[in-house]
């Protein structure tokens, strides 16, 4: 509805606000939203430590590593010499080979059998064998060669080598196929094959295995009387490179506990510049909010001697007086300052909550406006009352929807009440004082409004300093009503603007109209049925 609420006298309908210019508050502050909670577990708190582990693990996984590829490279660095032999015994038993009549024939001569087995260490195996697959001389037992009549004859002349095992026991094998008509090759014509004789050289692998192990010896073992070398190496330079940052620590450990000066990023390794950075920037907020608890202290301390002295000299008067009257007004003057200290009191206490609240971390919630200010006008009715002032709100059109804010109830509910509490004292008996509320398209704004006697627009950005009051003003109060007014609103990220009463018609009483605009909460409510 657009008139005033029926528990309140009504008073004149909303009119377009005009006056002198603006004076808005300080930059809206983003909302406080407090930290996320550290997590349940625990936290490495040594940096030296978590270096070392991050510089171990990989090197003691890439050891084993080592090890493998090191045992692959040394077999095939130990399998090469005697591959090259086994592969001149083949060919010099291939050349024992011959035709006569037609036929394979092919036998070694017991001292070249005898030269061919000579090996202390392995044992050797051979076998001559003709095209039909006849054995012509050797080792009966000794594997052949899976292979079909094509491969044999494409690898006529080539020693190829495989893996095969006898009598359990694992050998290398080194074998050819010995043409036996190289002169008539060409003229044979498919499916005719040319005649082949298969030569094999075989051996077991213990003096392969021996050299292997050596060589894995000879690399693995330097490995042993490195690998600490390497770890001592880790822990001198780790220690080293880390002492910039035990130097910084007795630095900062030795100073004075008012030195709040910047560190020099300059005496500082370059990669905790940042960090130093982001400490220098907490030592100025510190620093900052130490002097504003100083000159909080100091200007309490100063607000705070007038009543106490005025509360001292009324009750030594009282003491001298002998007259009833005169000690009766004596007390009625210390009541006096007792309710203005006692106010002044009650005005530090809600500045410093006020200033504390971001770092209370108490998160914001969605607000009825109209109700939260319905409620507190209803609060300061006896007041209105007794200084014959017309007290009234004023609640948004119907058709605006519902008014929701974002933001602290309590501190909401203390911004208002000091508005109101501010205006009542300056609005003289017969005046009124409206608290309005109502939608500027997503916006919400509150609005109180008095028929005082204003403030001139050279006033209206000093009436938010703390302990400022306005010249020539007879009206009792503390200074510090509009400061927390200010800070609470800041909080909030809403922006204050004074204007003259739109609405009222008097040159001496031009009235004042405090305006809050409120941004819209994060999630924007539905609209009323």
């Amino acid at each position: 509805m657009n008139e005033r609420d029926a528990d309140f006298t009504a008073g004149p309908a909303q009119g377009p606000a005009y006056g002198a210019a603006s004076a808005p508050a300080a930059a809206a502050e983003p909302t406080y939203v407090p930290p996320n909670p550290e997590p349940d577990e625990n936290i490495r708190h040594s940096l030296f430590g978590e270096i070392l582990d991050w510089m171990l693990a990989p090197l003691l996984l890439l050891w084993p590593m080592s090890i493998a590829i090191t045992y692959l490279v040394a077999k095939s660095i130990a399998n090469q010499p005697f591959d090259d032999a086994l592969e001149d015994r083949v060919t010099v038993l291939g050349q024992q080979i011959r035709s006569v009549g037609g036929k394979a024939a092919g036998q070694l001569h017991p001292s070249g059998r005898d030269i061919l087995r000579a090996d202390d260490v392995d044992s050797v195996y051979y076998l001559l064998a003709g095209p039909d697959g006849e054995l012509l001389d050797g080792d009966r037992d000794l594997p052949r060669p899976r292979m079909d009549a094509a491969d044999e004859h494409a690898r006529a002349g080539a020693v190829e080598f495989r893996n095969d095992s006898i009598h359990g026991t694992p050998i290398r094998v080194a074998y050819t196929y010995v043409n036996l008509d190289p002169l008539h090759e060409r003229s044979l014509q498919p499916p005719l094959e040319p005649p082949l004789a298969l030569v094999q050289v075989a051996e077991t692998l213990d003096k392969r295995a021996h050299l292997a192990g050596e060589i894995i010896k000879g690399v693995i073992l330097p490995q042993f009387i490195i690998l600490p070398v390497i770890l001592a190496l880790v822990w001198f330079a780790l220690s080293r490179g880390l002492t910039p940052l035990a130097e910084l620590q007795q630095r900062i450990r030795a100073r004075p506990q008012d030195d709040l000066s910047p560190i020099d990023p300059r005496q500082v390794p370059e990669e905790i510049s940042p960090l130093v950075g982001s400490f220098n920037d907490m030592l100025e907020r510190l620093g900052e909010s130490m002097a504003m608890q100083k000159r909080f202290i100091a200007d309490a301390a100063h607000q705070m001697k007038t009543p106490l002295a005025g509360m001292r000299m009324q009750s030594e008067l009282a003491l001298r007086q002998l007259d009833p009257a005169e000690i009766h007004r004596s007390l009625e003057q210390l009541a006096k300052s007792s309710e203005s200290a006692t106010r002044l009191v009650n005005q530090l206490l809600a500045l410093a909550r006020a200033e504390n609240q971001p770092q209370a971390g108490l998160a914001f919630a969605e607000i009825d406006l109209p109700r939260l200010a319905r409620e507190t006008v209803q609060d300061w009715v006896q007041a209105s009352f007794a200084g014959e002032i017309d007290l009234g709100f004023e609640p948004p059109a119907a058709g605006d929807g519902p008014v929701v804010i974002a933001g602290q109830p309590l501190m909401l509910r203390e911004l208002l009440s000091n508005l109101i509490d501010n205006a009542l004292r300056y609005t003289p008996a017969g005046g009124s004082v409206t608290v309005r509320v109502r939608r500027d398209g997503e916006r919400a704004l509150l609005e109180v409004e008095d028929t005082g006697p204003g403030i001139a627009p050279n006033e209206r950005e000093r009436v938010f300093e703390r302990f400022y009051r306005i010249l020539g003003s007879n009206t009792q109060g503390s200074g510090l009503g509009l400061a927390i007014v200010r800070e609470i609103a800041q909080q909030h990220g809403a922006e204050i603007d004074i204007f003259n009463n739109p609405r009222s018609q008097s040159r001496r009483f031009p009235g004042s109209l405090f305006r809050l605009t409120f941004p819209p909460p994060l999630h924007e409510p539905d609209a009323a049925p």
